[in-house]
């Protein structure tokens, strides 16, 4: 199922339309966001939404996380699902993300390291984060010959995991491209001011990507500050998707608004037969 994104500029915006697709009559539809970004067409990069699946409330829809509480038959279930959808040979390489800055290369072995990125050049394999309100940033070089996955909410960017996944691809930064998926909006990431300071320890710039609200806290933008690092790691061409989790409860999980909750998925891999 060839999947071909295009696009020139190097901060681009993918439109409002969704990609929503049968599952092969397995159940409701399920919404797929595909990454637009000028990938090789070997190149395969989506995001789920919670719309499909079998999930029950609070986990209601495409819930693919196995550790929030939610029935395991159900997850496994959805997993089955969107393998079967995407047509892939094998379970997506799920990992058991710690808000640190572990990156690990995956070649389809079935266990679940700890980690919050995968890197893979094998074909079929498929880097995977669960996110909901974290930001998914997915990883290609312009050849299409190595992939990553990186799963990055404040903790982790500001420890290094955009470095880590950059230095794990093992290619010049000139060479990559990244693509921003669905996250928390800076009208609704509150954070406190060792947060911020955080991020100013380590590049005085960063003092853009906050506003103060009303309870003497700040507002973060996420986004600008993932696009700083990438830009300061040498990655100019980013692409971006600027959907706000926390706003949209009908197509994506919130753990901020909602605490208990499930998560969606961003995958990348190499076409096995491209």
């Amino acid at each position: 199922m060839p999947w071909r994104s295009t696009g020139s500029n190097q901060l681009a915006m993918e439109s409002n339309t969704p990609d929503a697709s049968t599952a092969d009559g397995l159940g409701e539809a399920i919404e797929l966001i595909r990454a637009r970004w000028p990938a090789p067409p070997q190149v395969q990069a989506i995001s789920t939404t919670r719309r499909g699946g079998c999930s029950r409330p609070p986990y209601a829809g495409l819930n693919l996380a196995d550790h929030v509480g939610d029935r395991r038959q159900d997850v496994e279930t959805n997993r089955d699902w969107l393998r079967q959808h995407l047509h892939l040979s094998r379970q997506p390489a799920w990992l058991r993300q710690v808000h640190g800055t572990r990156v690990t290369e995956v070649t389809g072995r079935s266990d679940a390291p700890e980690a919050d990125g995968s890197v893979t050049d094998c074909r079929g394999v498929v880097c995977a984060v669960l996110t909901a309100d974290c930001m998914p940033i997915l990883l290609c070089d312009r050849e299409g010959r190595r992939v990553a996955a990186l799963h990055v909410g404040w903790r982790g960017l500001s420890a290094g995991i955009i470095e880590s996944g950059i230095r794990a691809m093992g290619l010049a930064p000139e060479q990559l491209m990244a693509w921003l998926g669905p996250a928390i909006g800076p009208q609704a990431f509150e954070v406190g001011t060792e947060v911020r300071d955080i991020f100013l320890s380590r590049d005085r710039q960063a003092a853009r990507a906050f506003r103060p609200s009303e309870s003497d806290r700040w507002f973060a933008d996420i986004r600008a500050l993932a696009r700083w690092e990438l830009r300061n790691q040498g990655v100019t061409a980013v692409y971006d998707r600027s959907e706000c989790t926390y706003s949209d409860p009908k197509r994506f999980y919130s753990y901020r608004r909602d605490k208990t909750t499930g998560r969606m998925a961003s995958l990348i891999w190499i076409e096995e037969n491209a």
